[in-house]
């Protein structure tokens, strides 16, 4: 667990996807994780492995609705868009590509 006066992240180690994402199931295989919800950020160990898991919980839990992939950390905002993006997903992305515009805007002067 990473804890700073302005930054408090709960991490937990390697683990099964169904595990991260169900927490009952994390708490019953995992019981001694520092973790009090389900996961709401997945780390892959490859681009291709990002984007199947990607597809499929899309399909599964968003009906088809998604918003991302996001990078994070760089010096602008950075959104991706891959070539069967949906008028939807475009129109999603580019305000969170507005909204991040904004807070840097009003934290930085």
């Amino acid at each position: 667990m990473l804890n700073n006066s302005s930054l408090s992240l709960k991490i937990d180690g390697e683990m099964q996807g169904d595990t991260a994402l169900d927490f009952s199931l994390l708490t019953k295989q995992m019981p001694q994780s520092g973790l009090s919800a389900s996961a709401n950020l997945l780390v892959f160990p490859n681009i291709e492995a990002a984007n199947i898991s990607y597809n499929l919980l899309k399909t599964a839990a968003g009906n088809g609705i998604a918003v991302g992939p996001i990078l994070l950390g760089c010096a602008s905002p950075v959104q991706i868009l891959t070539p069967h993006a949906t008028v939807r997903r475009i129109v999603n992305m580019t305000a969170m590509c507005v909204v991040e515009v904004e807070l840097r805007r009003t934290t930085s002067g």
